[in-house]
C-alpha cells in the first residue's frame, strides 16, 4: 500500500515537472516572438502605415500578433509565428536581423518593397527553418551569399528584380527541396549552375553577363584568351627558334666546309697544276 502511494507521488511530480518545463518554454517562446515582431516594426520605416495602424502591441491576451497585418501563427490563439508576409507595403529600410527571434518562422515574404543594401551573409543563422523565401522587388545589392545554401528547408527562393550582383554561388544547387527559384531582372555574371531541377529561362533573364542553360552559352572567358595568346606566342616563339638554329648551323657548316677546302689547296694553284698535267699529254 504505501509502496503504491510513493509510485503515485512520484509520477504526480513528474507530470508537474513535464507540465512546468512545457510552460516555461511556451512563454519564452510567446516572448521571443513578441520581441521579434516589435524589432521588425521598429527596423522599417512605415510611410504607408500598414504596421503602425495594425501592430499593436498594447494587448497581453494570449495570441493577439496573429491578428496583426502579414502575420501567420502556428495556431489562432497561440502567440508563435509561422509565417511573416508583409509585401508591397511601402516598407524602407534594410534586412531585418533580428526576424531571428521567431525561431519557429518557416516563411518570409519581404518582396515588392523599398528594401535595400545586402542580404545578410549569415542569413541561415537568421532564418534557419523557412521553406519560403521572397525578397523580390526591391532594392538589395551586393553578392547572393552562399549561405543560402544551409537553409536546407527552402523550397522557394525568390529574389528577382533587385540589384544583385556577382556569380550565382554554386552552393545552392545542394537544396534539393527546392522547386521555385528566380533571379531574373539583377545584375549578375558567369556561368548558370547546374540544378537537380531544370528552371526555365524566365528565372535567369535579363542578366546581360549570365551564361549558360537555359541562357545562351557562355563565350571563352579572357582568362582562356590570353592563355591561348600565350600558348600561341610560345609556340611562335619555338619554331622561330629552330629556323634560326637552323640558318646558322647551315652557314657555320658552309663556313667549314670552305675552309677545308683551303686546306687542301692553301694556295689556290689547284686548278693551275691540273692545266699543266693536260699539257703533258701527247697526242697519238
Amino acid at each position: 500500500m504505501i509502496m503504491v502511494l510513493h509510485s503515485r507521488v512520484f509520477v504526480l511530480l513528474v507530470s508537474v515537472m513535464v507540465l512546468l518545463l512545457l510552460g516555461c518554454t511556451l512563454s519564452s517562446a510567446t516572448k521571443e516572438d513578441i520581441d521579434c515582431l516589435k524589432s521588425i516594426k521598429a527596423s522599417f520605416e512605415d510611410p504607408l502605415g500598414y504596421l503602425n495602424s495594425s501592430w499593436n502591441f498594447n494587448n497581453d491576451t494570449e495570441g493577439f500578433i496573429c491578428r496583426f497585418t502579414g502575420i501567420d501563427c502556428w495556431h489562432p490563439d497561440e502567440n508563435r509565428v509561422l509565417n511573416i508576409r508583409l509585401s508591397d507595403m511601402g516598407l524602407k529600410g534594410v534586412f531585418p536581423r533580428d526576424v531571428k527571434k521567431c525561431k519557429s518562422m518557416t516563411g518570409l515574404d519581404l518582396s515588392s518593397n523599398k528594401l535595400y543594401g545586402k542580404i545578410p551573409s549569415d542569413i541561415a543563422t537568421l532564418i534557419p527553418y523557412v521553406t519560403s523565401l521572397d525578397l523580390s522587388s526591391n532594392n538589395f545589392s551586393g553578392e547572393i551569399p552562399k549561405n543560402l545554401a544551409n537553409c536546407s528547408f527552402l523550397n522557394i527562393l525568390n529574389l528577382d528584380h533587385n540589384k544583385l550582383t556577382g556569380p550565382i554561388p554554386p552552393e545552392l544547387t545542394l537544396l534539393n527541396r527546392m522547386k521555385t527559384f528566380t533571379v531574373a531582372y539583377n545584375l549578375l555574371t558567369g556561368p548558370i549552375p547546374v540544378f537537380r531541377t531544370t528552371y526555365s529561362v524566365d528565372s535567369f533573364t535579363s542578366n546581360p553577363a549570365l551564361c549558360g542553360k537555359p541562357l545562351d552559352p557562355c563565350r571563352e572567358t579572357t582568362k582562356g584568351t590570353k592563355t591561348g595568346v600565350i600558348a600561341g606566342a610560345a609556340v611562335g616563339g619555338v619554331t622561330f627558334a629552330a629556323i634560326g638554329t637552323a640558318i646558322v648551323l647551315f652557314f657555320y657548316y658552309r663556313k667549314v666546309s670552305v675552309m677545308r677546302k683551303k686546306d687542301d689547296d692553301p694556295d689556290g694553284n689547284k686548278w693551275t697544276k691540273s692545266l699543266k698535267g693536260a699539257k703533258g699529254i701527247k697526242a697519238s
